[in-house]
């Protein structure tokens, strides 16, 4: 299932004179010129326009995978089993080439397009009915530097673990990305890209240099654009329009080029962040039998108030990171996975204090962690700290949970990003819904994960991520496999977060103790008039202030909202 990665692939995909557009859309809108095609270096190789020899199947858009092929079911639906597509076809790409090609064709032809770069999508945007034709990235994965722009270039295919096993072993760097192992770089980076070494080196998007989209014009023409990090630069719009804006609504991402701000030469090994050698890794539990309703309550305001006192981008604490699962009663224990840098100035002690801290008050003894919690595995073995190396590390954490191998999962989410400690209400809620008795899925949780330190550096309008001064996020997480639960599950999601966050509407509207919600995490829910009373729009509790730009973004890249789903980007009404 994990893949070896190829060493650095800097074949020039361009030279086959796709076109790379360097002119571009003024924040007015006005209409991108043509630029020429971009010389060799850039990664990712492959097929010209029309089959070849080496693989006679692919045409000018790739290969297409119909109804009538054995292969199409296993390409129809994602990570999450509650949304199964029906599109016409699927076409499996492996340049901007046919990129191209197949946009154009869905415009042409008036058929819905959607893209995926790995099916992890939380909602149906993508395996949705009336997509005709699914645009499957996967085979977009080659990670490499680039040094005609002097970055790291990451393909949209690129999974998590793919690009840490290259960037890692080849340069000793990392972009600060997520857990999950499966997850690839097309849908995660443009919605931010959250990973637990954010408190070290800031989101994901902070490192984002360039981005090649292939887009559509008013005139239905489809063709391939790059946007960069340079003010200067006439697409440098549509580049920040991927620093958080989401995916599925400006056009397909092809490829991204990362090197961090103030990086200098031309060495890769010093463009972007490099990570710890090694961390220490704690994980610990508290059985449920044996804690009070008061001793859950101090558990979880500990945490709280642990992250607001050290939310700062300068905090010495940034160097741990910590996820608190809540899960239900009928798992038997809440866990605690910490990690920290383990070169930081007195780790131990820092651990050590964290996890007195998180227990003060809580007369119950904590123990190991010996099931897996939400999307991360049982770790017994660390229940007295130990020292990994950090890509063992992030080996073991995103590859060693069956819940995100089950060809079965059905899955419910939904998010909320806190500035404060918590509100009595709010933890009688969770303690209330957590501890129900007509609920026994032992897969329900509520997480808790650390956020703040160099996150909180960058202004909330210096990228379209705006949650600039969270303390700590949270994710409510429902699995189970058998559709006749799904009534029963979802509902237990709805009424908890809506008792949680009772008294701003039934959602985290932005104010000094919540602040939104986080766009890679979808919920559909926020839509919904009878869910959210808050009179505060989906798109605010996802962007904030920035959602105008965004929306003049969205008129000059994607006038004809080819890119669309349940919650994109709206073109502007005036």
């Amino acid at each position: 299932m994990i893949e070896d990665v190829a060493g650095t692939a800097t074949t020039g995909a361009s030279d086959n004179g796709s076109a790379l557009d360097h002119g571009g859309a003024s924040d007015h809108g006005n209409a991108p010129r043509d630029g020429g095609a971009a010389d060799g270096g850039a990664v990712g190789g492959g097929a010209a326009d029309g089959g070849t020899a080496a693989d006679p199947l692919r045409g000018r858009g790739g290969i297409t995978v119909t109804k009538a092929d054995r292969q199409y079911e296993d390409l129809v639906s994602g990570l999450n089993q509650r949304y199964v597509a029906a599109p016409d076809s699927v076409r499996l790409v492996s340049t901007t080439e046919e990129v191209v090609a197949v946009v154009q064709e869905a415009v042409d032809r008036g058929k819905r397009l959607a893209v995926r770069s790995s099916g992890h999508c939380y909602e149906d945007f993508v395996h949705n009915p009336e997509v005709r034709i699914i645009l499957d990235m996967s085979g977009m994965h080659a990670v490499g530097y680039d040094p005609r722009l002097n970055a790291i270039a990451v393909e949209s295919g690129a999974t998590n673990l793919r690009t840490y096993q290259t960037l890692y072993p080849e340069w000793g760097v990392v972009v600060p990305a997520g857990f999950c192992y499966s997850v690839a770089m097309g849908g995660h980076v443009s919605g931010g890209a959250w990973g637990p070494l954010c408190r070290l080196h800031g989101l994901v998007v902070d490192h984002l240099y360039a981005v090649e989209v292939v887009v559509v014009d008013a005139a239905g023409r489809a063709r391939a654009v790059i946007g960069t990090r340079d003010p200067d630069d006439p697409n440098h719009d549509l580049w920040w329009a991927h620093t958080g804006g989401g995916g599925g609504n400006f056009g397909v991402v092809t490829r991204y080029w990362f090197r961090s701000p103030g990086a200098t030469g031309r060495d890769p090994r010093a463009l972007l962040p490099k990570p710890p050698e090694e961390l220490l890794v704690s994980a610990v539990s508290w059985p449920w039998d044996e804690l009070s309703r008061d001793e859950f309550v101090r558990l979880v305001r500990n945490y709280a108030d642990w992250h607001v006192a050290h939310l700062g981008p300068d905090d010495p604490a940034r160097a741990l990171i910590s996820q608190l699962v809540l899960n239900h009663r009928s798992a038997g224990q809440i866990g605690m996975l910490v990690l920290v840098d383990a070169s930081a100035r007195g780790a131990e002690r820092l651990l050590a204090g964290y996890l007195e801290r998180i227990g003060e008050g809580v007369t119950v003894e904590r123990g190991a962690l010996t099931r897996h919690m939400g999307e991360l595995p049982a770790m017994p073995q660390f229940a007295a700290p130990r020292r990994l190396p950090w890509l063992q590390a992030v080996r073991m954490l995103g590859t060693t949970n069956g819940v995100l191998n089950d060809p079965t999962l059905r899955a419910e989410y939904k998010s909320s990003f806190m500035r404060a400690g918590f509100p009595e209400g709010q933890l009688d809620a969770l303690h209330a819904h957590l501890t129900r008795e007509d609920v026994t899925n032992p897969n329900i949780s509520v997480q808790l994960t650390s956020y703040g330190g160099r996150i909180n550096a960058v202004h909330p309008a210096a990228t379209a991520a705006p949650h600039r001064d969270a303390a700590f996020k949270m994710l409510w997480q429902v699995f189970w496999n058998d559709p006749a639960d799904d009534d029963r599950n979802i509902g237990w999601a709805r009424d908890c977060y809506r008792a949680v966050y009772a008294e701003t509407g039934g959602v985290p509207v932005p104010n000094g103790v919540t602040d939104g919600c986080y766009v890679n995490y979808p919920d559909i829910d926020l839509n919904d008039p009878g869910l959210n009373t808050s009179g505060v729009p989906w798109h605010d509790l996802y962007y904030k202030g920035n959602y105008p730009r965004l929306q003049r973004i969205k008129a000059a890249w994607d006038p004809l909202d080819v890119f669309r789903h349940g919650q994109s980007v709206e073109l502007p009404t005036a």
